[in-house]
């Protein structure tokens, strides 16, 4: 018995040990992590003074722009904390910033230290779509331009909104074995229904509208001939304002752009197969010389740069420089004009990586309506529309915040078609530029079935159920029963209706006349602002100043709202900051230019695997009903 209880005891102090080391363990990982908060917190002062410090800006400067990524509506900023690891680990942003880009720039252009402007456009990507980002940027380039200061291109090659950014320089600089690839636009799917039909894939497809073409891939082999007529009179606008812009730029006879492309193969032969000659024969670039031949040329211009940095000619890169553009503080007293954006397609719910939560956006939106400094708000679309509840969501909020007395004016950039136009009516005041994407105004829903695939398998699905809609239980699988097809046509079709009834009263409008403009056909804006989807073609700069004018103010600032970084995002920048300051990762922007491609043909297919994963999982309405314009959005 003595020897039992010697164990037990025994047991009951090895217990207590282990409760010991287990409190000691975690009282030293919360001391662990407490300290790492606060050398985080000293290396964000640290950084943010050194980085202030660092940034020094030469008299007579060049100003290089070689962003890489993808330009964007929104910066890698809303998502902080992958933002963090991604610079801590050596990664970049997938995404830049058109409206940093165009902050830059201005900056510059009323900067007496900046005598010129170099674009070395290598590694920025820019979706056709996405055209009027594009514009966006290129005219604060052309207003650098005006101001008498000099612009320069350089590159190995130039794609074709690549180009048009080009097209604004003074001179523009090819390599002598590049090319300029300007192939027009177009728009392409997949179909799929021989496809389907060969695997026995029964498609069950609910819309209304006679252009919702969304669908198509899955229900023919071809285009329609309403989504030809749509499609095209779209292209034909954008293609028409890049040839009237290039021609322009670049003192081309009318018409020249449109023969370029068009006869692309012809001229290439007549030019020995030489593109770079191509070019430089059509007008399209100024001078053919190596890398180092177009260095020297802009060494030329603003004098030789730090040959401790490496510097080819005396510069400064964008996002260096775009640290010393002071911040504009908010004034004590003054009324804001807040810009919330919507960018990507609407899902339910949060935000995350190239999508608009619904949640998200109202909490945006709500904050607006709450915080009394604010006077007006910007809503600025961006989005081929997507979920339809996540819409309605967004909508509710855009009308609380009218009903409180606060004006909304909405900016359409790229896109804003489908669900991106629902959450747009109910504005004060709709603005869209020449090439956005708009309209779209139609429903659909889409449910495959497996049950005759399964079936050649020897696979059957039975059952019972206490009602005929039971089955759907086991749709997918087995067959969708009638009673449910007819109740999600039933759906649909009340979805549409509730969406010309949302258009009719912003737009002041009545159903029919909406339904004159709907039926899923997509409009560009320069037609948009003629058939009352849009008051008024403009930037975001115009919808600001409409914005506070609605609202009364004269005098006001413009805020951007976000969701606040949290303690370990703000801990991850600092770690980001303080590597770049002691030496152990690079800073954003490197001295040499020639930024590279923006992807290569691997590249290309991962990243296309992933936005088809992204494409997948975006369709997560729990109605199953969505708002989308599917043939807008690139893929």
């Amino acid at each position: 018995m003595a020897a039992v209880r010697q164990r037990g005891a025994w047991g009951v102090l090895r217990t207590i040990g282990r409760f010991v080391l287990t409190a000691s363990l975690i009282v030293q990982s919360i001391l662990f992590f407490l300290i790492l908060v606060m050398i985080g917190s000293v290396f964000v002062a640290i950084a943010g003074a050194s980085k202030q410090a660092d940034v020094r800006v030469g008299n007579g400067v060049a100003l290089v722009l070689n962003p890489k990524g993808v330009l964007s509506e929104v910066a890698p900023e809303n998502d902080p904390f992958a933002q963090g690891l991604s610079e801590v680990f050596g990664g970049g942003p997938a995404d830049v910033s058109v409206h940093d880009l165009v902050r830059t720039v201005r900056a510059a252009t009323t900067d007496d230290r900046i005598d010129a402007l170099v674009l070395d456009l290598g590694g920025l990507y820019v979706p056709s779509i996405y055209a009027s980002k594009a514009y966006y940027l290129a005219d604060a380039i052309e207003g650098f331009r005006e101001a008498g200061k000099r612009v320069v291109a350089i590159g190995d090659a130039y794609t074709q909104e690549q180009y048009l950014l080009a097209s604004e320089a003074d001179t523009i600089l090819m390599h002598d074995y590049g090319q300029v690839f300007i192939l027009g636009y177009g728009s392409y799917r997949q179909y799929y229904k021989s496809a389907l039909d060969k695997l026995r894939v029964t498609n069950h497809v609910f819309r209304v509208g006679t252009y919702k073409s969304a669908l198509e891939p899955y229900l023919r082999d071809d285009m329609s001939e309403a989504a030809e007529v749509a499609n095209r009179a779209f292209l034909d606008v954008l293609w028409g304002r890049y040839g009237e812009r290039v021609e322009q730029n670049r003192g081309l006879e009318r018409g020249a752009i449109d023969r370029f492309g068009t006869a692309m193969p012809d001229l290439l032969a007549a030019a020995g197969g030489d593109f770079a000659r191509l070019a430089q024969e059509q007008g399209l670039v100024d001078q053919l010389m190596g890398r180092a031949g177009q260095l020297a040329f802009v060494r030329d211009i603003v004098g030789p740069g730090d040959e401790e940095e490496d510097e080819a000619f005396a510069q400064v890169g964008y996002q260096r420089y775009a640290e010393a553009i002071p911040v504009e503080k908010d004034r004590p007293n003054v009324d804001d004009v807040a810009v919330v954006t919507v960018a990507g397609t609407i899902v339910d719910g949060e935000a995350s990586d190239g999508v608009a939560g619904g949640d998200y956006v109202a909490a945006r939106l709500r904050e607006a309506r709450e915080d009394d400094d604010v006077r007006a708000v910007v809503l600025r679309v961006d989005s081929p529309g997507g979920s339809a509840f996540a819409s309605e969501v967004m909508r509710d909020e855009v009308l609380q915040l009218k009903a409180a007395g606060k004006p909304v004016v909405v900016s359409m950039g790229s896109l804003a078609a489908s669900g991106g136009y629902w959450i747009s009516a109910p504005a004060d005041r709709i603005f869209a530029s020449p090439t956005t994407v708009t309209g779209s105004i139609g429903i659909f829903g889409y449910l495959p079935t497996f049950e005759d695939t399964l079936g050649e398998l020897g696979v059957q699905t039975d059952g019972v159920g206490t009602t005929p809609l039971a089955a759907i239980t086991a749709a997918g699988l087995g067959p969708l029963p009638e009673e449910a097809e007819a109740l999600f046509q039933l759906s649909i079709e009340q979805g549409y209706d509730r969406f010309l009834t949302i258009v009719g009263q912003g737009r002041n409008m009545s159903k029919r006349q909406v339904d004159q403009v709907g039926q899923g056909r997509v409009w560009i804006g320069q037609t948009a602002a003629t058939n009352g989807l849009v008051d008024q073609l403009g930037d975001l700069d115009d919808a600001v100043v409409a914005a506070a004018e609605l609202a009364g103010l004269e005098e006001y600032d413009v805020i951007g709202l976000t969701e606040p970084k949290t303690t370990l995002e703000r801990f991850l920048e600092g770690l980001s900051a303080s590597a770049q300051v002691v030496g152990l990762t690079k800073a954003p922007d490197e001295p040499a230019p020639f930024s590279g491609r923006a992807r290569g043909p691997l590249q290309d297919l991962s990243q296309a695997a992933l936005a088809e994963a992204r494409f997948l999982a975006s369709f997560n309405d729990p109605n199953a009903t969505y708002a989308r314009c599917v043939g807008c959005e690139p893929r």
